[in-house]
């Protein structure tokens, strides 16, 4: 039934591609997807440091209640990134430290919540990765409807069971699974041409004609006047 199903999950990323983007900036990852992608700037890292990566698996549950989270820690497989759409809203705290204890002892990578946490001193203490919208003391319902491993969308980032979720302290970012080894040689490219300016930097041969050029384009004399 459509809004109270379980599904399993027919792909993933391969474990190669989670360590080969373990620590890449997300900055350059999402320069090379256009600048498309995001999940938007409130969801922010909870915790006190560290790299997100791994496999989605995907639950998306009614705003202030966590029944479906609950099932979803209980499937989750070693590596894998929880990512619920919880609509965004703050009124009820959806994960706390008790569900961080079992995530960890799980083998899960980290929790993506579009929803509040709460417990967040001991969260922010801690390096399990946790990326939420808020805080709040309220505790959640555990009465469902919800699904897992459905598509989900947070903040118009569509999100499919197995897609590479990634994130750093800039945010978060999810890379689809047909796209992982194009997205990856991208970064590292980009990376690459970065560290090159980074070098003329410092050379004091930084290139900057390109400003002029722009400004010229778009109708503005670059000359004082």
């Amino acid at each position: 039934m459509v809004g109270l199903q379980i599904l399993k999950r027919t792909r993933q990323v391969p474990e190669r591609y989670v360590q080969a983007f373990r620590g890449l900036p997300v900055a350059n990852i999402s320069d090379c997807m256009a600048r498309m992608t995001a999940a938007g700037p409130r969801l922010r890292p909870m915790h006190k440091r560290g790299p997100l990566a791994g496999p989605a698996l995907t639950v998306k549950c009614r705003p202030g209640d966590n029944l479906m989270i609950h099932k979803a820690l209980a499937l989750a497989q070693r590596g894998d990134v929880i990512v619920v759409d919880a609509g965004g809203d703050l009124t009820n705290a959806l994960f706390g430290e008790i569900m961080v204890a079992t995530a960890i002892a799980r083998g899960v990578a980290g929790v993506v919540l579009d929803g509040a946490v709460r417990d967040s001193e001991e969260i922010g203490s801690g390096e399990f990765p946790l990326y939420a919208a808020g805080v709040t003391h309220r505790g959640p319902y555990k009465d469902g409807p919800g699904e897992i491993n459905v598509p989900i969308a947070i903040d118009g980032m569509v999100i499919h069971p197995g897609d590479l979720m990634v994130g750093d302290a800039d945010g978060l970012l999810c890379v689809p699974f047909d796209d992982v080894e194009q997205v990856l040689a991208a970064t590292h490219k980009k990376m690459e041409a970065e560290r090159q300016i980074l070098a003329d930097i410092a050379a004091g041969r930084l290139d900057t004609s390109w400003i002029d050029v722009t400004l010229k384009r778009i109708g503005c004399n670059p000359e004082p006047q």
